[in-house]
């Protein structure tokens, strides 16, 4: 199988260049990639890089911000320890939608906390839900991008097109970075908890592009994602598509007739 799905691959493409990352099937791959990449950052995480910060502008008192950063951690770990079974149990795609849909729903409660006038129970309902927040993004989208990542590019351009997709990733680091202390610096923008709105802003459109976009690599051999990715498959049938794939150099697909349901 390793043997056909490298011959297969020659054969589709020569050479190894960036360029190629952006043509024909290879452009949907680094598409999908980059994409999965850049939500790593860009649906809220940020928050959690700034959480002890988050936490003082909150309310909190410095110890207490501190102990609800080192219990994020460790709620972290333990997430990212259950997503090892349940990428298994579910698969990528799915998992990661719902903790992408999780994600939007906490950062958007998130944001209406941040409304009203500043109280203790207020204080304390941002800082949970932060914690919250960290558990369904270490169980769904923090793990699934690097198997997403890894699994979609082929196995000829894996290299490159985890280059390119690294690349928007670190662009939208650094855009988060240079935006976030200022949502939640008093003396800047002051949004607080408010800023929950924007990143769920944000989701949403990744949730949206991921429903349409994004392909369950979860179970399939290299040799079958090549197949469905050189057939235009749909994202959303990538899990159901039966595929018949023969030896020496030809291979081929079902009709949509015999895709299972």
């Amino acid at each position: 199988m390793i043997i056909y799905t490298n011959e297969f691959e020659r054969q589709q493409q020569e050479g190894t260049s960036y360029l190629e990352c952006f043509q024909k099937t290879n452009l949907r791959r680094t598409e999908i990639a980059s994409m999965t990449y850049a939500s790593q950052m860009i649906c809220g995480s940020s928050l959690m890089g700034y959480s002890v910060y988050f936490y003082q502008q909150s309310g909190l008192p410095m110890k207490q911000a501190l102990n609800l950063s080192i219990g994020q951690f460790a709620i972290g770990f333990v997430g990212t320890v259950l997503s090892w079974w349940l990428m298994g149990m579910f698969g990528r795609r799915t998992l990661y939608l719902l903790g992408t849909c999780m994600s939007l729903i906490l950062l958007v409660t998130m944001g209406a906390v941040g409304i009203p006038k500043q109280t203790e129970a207020t204080t304390w309902a941002a800082g949970s839900l932060l914690l919250v927040l960290t558990f369904f993004y270490d169980i769904s989208i923090d793990p699934i991008t690097f198997c997403i990542v890894a699994e979609i590019p082929s196995t000829r351009l894996r290299a490159k097109t985890v280059v390119v997709a690294r690349c928007l990733y670190n662009v939208s680091g650094l855009v988060c970075n240079i935006l976030t202390p200022r949502m939640i610096n008093p003396t800047a923008w002051g949004w607080g908890a408010k800023a929950g709105f924007f990143w769920a802003g944000i989701t949403l459109c990744c949730l949206v592009w991921m429903f349409f976009r994004l392909p369950e690599p979860n179970g399939r051999t290299y040799g079958e994602l090549d197949i469905l990715f050189e057939h235009e498959v749909p994202a959303r049938q990538f899990a159901t598509t039966a595929i018949a794939q023969l030896g020496g150099n030809g291979h081929s697909i079902p009709s949509k007739g015999t895709e299972a349901n």
